[in-house]
């Protein structure tokens, strides 16, 4: 019990030795529920189309190293098709055994997430760690017209350049 009742009259109170917790479990229980409703909000459920970016486009080298994953999963070194089984040697030859070559990596939009993975992971296998993924720059979206252009026709939009960007 928080408070006792005085039998004494006295100006000195009696030491009181119990602690009073509700208004401790009263605030932890608002917390849980602050919690609770929270935690469903933190969670990532949105759509998103990957390849294109509005980033600046990294700088590229004089002659970069294009690794190409066509939408059938065939491999192209810059023009030259290659087999997966051969992507090591082809690319130590390519580099002259130079592993810090960036590798420009590009894919097809309907390559699976997966798949596109497995390259990767030859390439990190073979020991080019450094990988620089290459999409379409966009510019950001203007906000949309309230009506449609004059004459009906849809509005096009503007040409994409390629850019590319990846880890050090």
């Amino acid at each position: 019990m928080a408070g006792g009742i005085r039998e004494q009259h006295g100006d000195e109170l009696s030491e009181n030795h119990e602690i009073n917790v509700t208004p401790f479990i009263d605030v932890m229980l608002v917390l849980l529920i602050i919690f609770m409703v929270a935690a469903p909000l933190a969670t990532v459920d949105v759509n998103v189309d990957l390849p294109a970016s509005t980033a600046k486009p990294a700088e590229r080298p004089e002659e970069p190293l294009y690794l190409t994953v066509k939408e059938d999963l065939s491999l192209n070194i810059g023009n030259d098709a290659v087999q997966r089984e051969q992507l090591a040697a082809t690319l130590d030859r390519v580099t002259e055994g130079k592993k810090d070559t960036r590798v420009f990596l590009r894919a097809d939009k309907a390559v699976d997430y997966g798949q596109f993975m497995e390259v990767m992971n030859l390439l990190r296998d073979s020991g080019y760690l450094k990988i620089a993924l290459v999409g379409l720059e966009t510019l950001p979206a203007p906000a949309a017209p309230a009506t449609a252009p004059a004459g009906g026709a849809p509005a096009v939009p503007p040409p994409a350049a390629p850019a590319a960007g990846g880890n050090p």
